[in-house]
């Protein structure tokens, strides 16, 4: 057991050492500075010829989020038309069926907002065309979106007063090109190597141990499940996502496609304090963010590497701890590690099974989703932590009769009013949704336009209500990872959780950028005696203390009465 926490720790210190010069580099590229990448700049050049894009054009922060949003918009569009009538089309080797209409809306939005919340199962839910010209696709843009979002911020602050955000279309050029596809290149090379398909035919014949002859998925599935990590997408090629042995073979791809999807999230902390030229409020967001993120995943390794209570008291030994769910190549603590991770950072893939982990660790599954700010996703990962800071600023300048102010900025009512209505939109999603579902499920059990919701769980009780409190959770904070035995992939889960992804998908950025642009045209305010610092030790336990009070007080009574009630009732 010793030797499997110590690959945990290896994993990360592996990945807090890449991501700093990985931040300082994606500093460089958005500064215009000198890069090794440079040789890109006739690429990029014929791509904004193509387009007819001016890079240098200047962008207020409304012009900049209908830049966004209108490209997102048409993307949605084309995903899903493909996807109903993906079955018309080529690169079909295993004949696989189009999608329908409420699963395509579904498959469509998931894709689009980074968040890969699958109601189907990879191998026979679309098409080799659609995994790469839908999946893949929106896996490199929705990344590409979230971190020219988080830049946008950012250019808000690293001048004293301006109108300039920066030009959308540069910015996500750039992010694909200098960022995505090189780190997305070497990974799935890796994956390659060790065995994972990137072939284009269809099912392949083994036999078993046992002399069962099966049929295999395979096709280019090592590409896709590079840019699903570096992106933070999480979507499987196979169903069993990366607890599958060809997605996944083994410890060291483990660790690799562990790497990959933190590392991003990680540099962009970094990042931010090269980019605006302030290391220290870095070094403070990224040490409560590590914080937060200790919190969650010591319980969560402790408490699967112990065992599961239940079968103890049977008088069975669980020396290689609670392995119900878990792939044996990789062990309770990996796993853990993977899950904590997976879900705080909003990737979202898994090699284990969720569902069948122990109560307490499914709770900190949840509480990671919840806050979505312990490093969180590609870009969106700090803007949901800005959203927090903006409260803690409010919250502390009422506490010393100061104005409050950011980084030389006054935070006026309509700031605070934007930043209170993003943190409460995540509760009104999550509980609201869960409400109706819950009223559903009890009241019409057996009613067919939602496709008979006494069949929905397969777990009732109180694991029942945390397998739909998990979904709904994962969709708001555009996660993907499920509770599977969830049977969601009929009209009622492909619709609400549709509207949920796509509400919490983009107003979260759309408050951010808008408070950011709010913000930068305000006068600058130089420091005084009397400032609040934003970089101090003090503002990180601040800034803790706001997201433990905010999450507590928005999201105990569903975890009361989900995954703590199933911990007592052991």
């Amino acid at each position: 057991m010793n030797t499997e926490i110590l690959g945990v720790i290896i994993t990360f210190l592996i990945t807090v050492l890449l991501a700093y010069p990985l931040g300082k580099y994606i500093s460089r590229i958005f500064s215009e500075e000198k890069t090794f990448t440079d040789f890109l700049n006739p690429l990029e050049h014929f791509i904004y010829r193509v387009c007819a894009i001016d890079p240098h054009e200047k962008m207020n922060w409304k012009q900049f989020l209908k830049a966004m949003l209108t490209i997102n918009m048409l993307w949605l569009v084309y995903a899903f038309f493909l996807l109903v009538f993906q079955d018309k089309l080529p690169l079909n080797p295993d004949g696989n069926p189009g999608q329908t209409p409420d699963l395509a809306f579904n498959t469509a939005i998931s894709f689009l907002v980074n968040c890969d919340l699958q109601h189907y199962s990879g191998e026979s839910g679309v098409t080799y065309l659609t995994q790469l010209f839908v999946i893949n696709f929106l896996m490199f843009v929705s990344a590409a979106t979230g971190i020219a979002c988080l830049i946008a911020v950012l250019n808000a602050f690293r001048e004293r007063t301006t109108n300039n955000l920066g030009n959308f279309w540069h910015i996500f050029t750039r992010t694909n090109t200098r960022i995505l596809l090189p780190i997305s290149m070497v990974g799935a090379v890796l994956l390659a190597f060790n065995g994972t398909p990137t072939s284009y035919e269809g099912k392949d014949t083994i036999t078993t141990l046992q002399g069962d002859t099966v049929q295999v998925s395979r096709g280019p599935a090592a590409g896709m499940i590079a840019i699903k990590h570096v992106g933070t997408n999480g979507g499987g090629w196979f169903g069993a996502n990366s607890a599958h042995p060809l997605e996944n073979p083994n410890y060291f791809t483990n660790m690799l496609e562990m790497i990959l999807q933190v590392i991003i999230p990680m540099a962009m902390i970094f990042a931010v304090g090269f980019y605006i030229r302030r290391k220290k409020f870095a070094y403070v967001v990224f040490g409560v963010m590590t914080l937060g993120m200790l919190c969650l995943m010591i319980p969560a390794i402790v408490t699967e590497t112990n065992g599961n209570h239940t079968v103890a008291s049977l008088g069975v030994t669980q020396e290689t701890g609670a392995m119900e769910g878990k792939e044996v190549r990789f062990g309770p603590a990996a796993s853990a590690y993977w899950s904590i991770m997976t879900t705080i950072i909003s990737t979202g893939s898994v090699n284990s099974m969720h569902d069948s982990s122990m109560p307490l660790s499914g709770m900190m599954q949840l509480l990671g989703m919840m806050v979505n700010a312990f490093y969180g996703g590609c870009g969106v990962g700090f803007l949901n932590y800005f959203i927090y800071i903006i409260v803690a600023v409010f919250i502390s300048g009422l506490m010393v009769g100061r104005t409050p102010e950011f980084m030389g900025h006054k935070i006026e009512a309509r700031e605070v009013k934007i930043a209170m209505l993003v943190t409460l939109l995540s509760a009104f999603l999550i509980k609201g949704l869960l409400g109706l579902a819950a009223f559903v499920f009890v009241q019409y059990p057996d009613a067919a336009w939602v496709v008979k919701p006494s069949n929905w769980l397969n777990n009732p009780g109180f694991h029942g209500f945390s397998e739909m409190l998990y979904e709904f959770t994962s969709a708001n904070a555009n996660n993907g990872s499920g509770f599977e035995g969830l049977g969601d992939n009929n009209i009622f889960w492909n619709i609400t959780t549709g509207f949920a992804l796509i509400l919490a998908r983009f107003l979260p950025i759309i408050g951010p950028v808008a408070i950011a642009g709010l913000l930068a045209n305000k006068k600058f305010i130089p420091d005084s005696a009397g400032t609040l610092r934003t970089d101090s030790f003090t503002f990180g336990v601040m800034t803790f203390a706001v997201i433990v009070i905010i999450t507590a007080l928005s999201y105990f009574q569903p975890l009361a009465l989900g995954p703590l009630a199933e911990y007592f009732s052991l």
